[in-house]
């Protein structure tokens, strides 16, 4: 983690040097400054660290006036002898305010509070991205299918199964009524809610709901006893058999 130290003060600078390296080998100090017009010129050159230490009070004003002149995306941790600037700190990307004396647990709070808002941010950002995919994802709710001169539409949840017969893709209801699709197996496992349907081998795309049982088979391959009859065996491929279980635990 590359950490900017803001502090007019030589004494107050290197002990706070000498605490992130005692915190951790991580750590390394790319940059100190002094005063607010060093620490301007320097940001405005400069984007490539973590974390900024930010003593209040410097040699030419209050250091809040170098985030009206420039713009600081990372995490600061603020510094200072005075309670009285909290409130302006954390109206800022600030991650704690720190009195001084410091120490070195009063470090080691501020560095753990930074690691714990970061992983929670990630966690966050992982969901965010699973949900907006899984969203996006143009999941059918229902296929047309032909019988005679007529066409039906069948709710997708009143789907058992797909299966193919060579190049013919069937669909069968939990009525157990077949149809004919103009789909490919490969077709159907992208536009099917994949929590609702799994590919078990190169024949069978079963529903969950559809599944009575399941029974340990040759090969380390599992059965799918069905809640429909059907003159087929459904059998779970041996390379598919962990995936499967996950599936079916919803994982």
């Amino acid at each position: 983690m590359k950490v900017v130290l803001i502090e007019d003060e030589v004494l107050a600078s290197e002990k706070l040097e000498r605490y992130l390296e005692k915190y951790g080998s991580q750590i390394s100090v790319v940059q100190k400054l002094t005063s607010i017009s060093e620490s301007v010129a320097w940001f405005l050159e400069n984007h490539d660290y973590d974390l900024v230490f930010m003593d209040i009070q410097l040699i030419d004003g209050l250091s809040f006036e170098i985030l009206n002149q420039v713009s600081i995306q990372k995490p600061i941790i603020f510094i200072t002898a005075f309670d009285e600037y909290a409130i302006d700190a954390f109206k800022v990307n600030s991650i704690d305010y720190i009195l001084k004396p410091i120490t070195f647990t009063d470090i080691s709070k501020a560095l753990k509070k930074l690691k714990l808002m970061q992983s929670v941010l990630i966690s966050n950002e992982v969901i965010e991205k699973v949900t907006k995919e899984y969203s996006e994802k143009k999941v059918k709710d229902r296929f047309l299918v032909r019988l005679g001169n007529h066409i039906h539409a069948i709710n997708t949840k009143d789907i058992a199964l797909f299966y193919a017969e060579g190049r013919t893709v069937f669909l069968m209801t939990n009525q157990q009524k077949k149809y004919i699709i103009e789909y490919t197996l490969e077709n159907l496992i992208e536009i099917l809610d994949s929590r609702a349907f799994y590919r078990v081998n190169r024949t069978f795309i079963v529903g969950y709901n559809s599944i009575h049982d399941l029974i340990v088979y040759s090969n380390s391959r599992l059965k799918i006893s069905l809640k429909i009859t059907l003159d087929k065996e459904v059998i779970v491929s041996r390379e598919k058999v962990s995936d499967f279980k996950k599936w079916l635990e919803g994982v």
